[in-house]
């Protein structure tokens, strides 16, 4: 399976390398795409390291070639997995907001392509009524949900925020 695998800013990003490893060991390819944010919290290299695989970041590392690379990522995508989303990048989403590839490659979905999202964030930022909202709407448009979690939050609070464990990310992928 062709995975693009997003990554929002959130202190669960480091996480991803682990799902990104785990994937190819079953033997999917895995494109990754980074929001700005999440590279203050994990490097584009690590991730380009492990999936053997260019990393893109901003639509201006698509410089390289006559086609997007956002649009090739999208026609090409068996699966979008967004994990970690933060909050922001699940506003951004449910109202059609597209600043960066990742949004970007999103909306230039097939409709066919499922979109399995797995959220970090707050537990208070999670149960907000605009992030519920915004789930409600993400839903309705076909996106699936896995998590969040719940237990301690980098926040230092407790409660539910948390990335879902890889290992039910991996059984979601799967049951795909």
């Amino acid at each position: 399976m062709n995975i693009v695998l997003g990554i929002s800013g959130s202190i669960a990003a480091y996480k991803a390398a682990d799902l990104a490893s785990q994937l190819l060991k079953l033997g999917h390819q895995v494109h990754v795409v980074m929001t700005r944010a999440a590279t203050e919290f994990i490097t584009p290299l690590t991730l380009q390291t492990l999936t053997r695989q260019p990393v893109l970041v901003s639509l201006e590392d698509e410089k390289q070639s006559w086609k997007p690379g956002h649009i090739e990522l999208a026609d090409r995508a068996d699966l979008l997995l967004i994990a970690p989303a933060s909050a922001n990048l699940v506003g951004q989403l449910a109202n059609g907001l597209s600043p960066d590839p990742l949004t970007s490659i999103y909306l230039a979905l097939p409709r066919s392509t499922p979109v399995v999202i797995a959220p970090a964030m707050n537990g208070k930022m999670w149960l907000h009524p605009a992030t519920q909202r915004n789930v409600i709407q993400l839903t309705a448009d076909g996106c699936q949900f896995i998590g969040p979690a719940e237990g301690d939050l980098a926040c230092g609070y407790e409660g539910i925020g948390r990335l879902a464990p890889v290992e039910e990310i991996l059984a979601k992928v799967a049951s795909l």
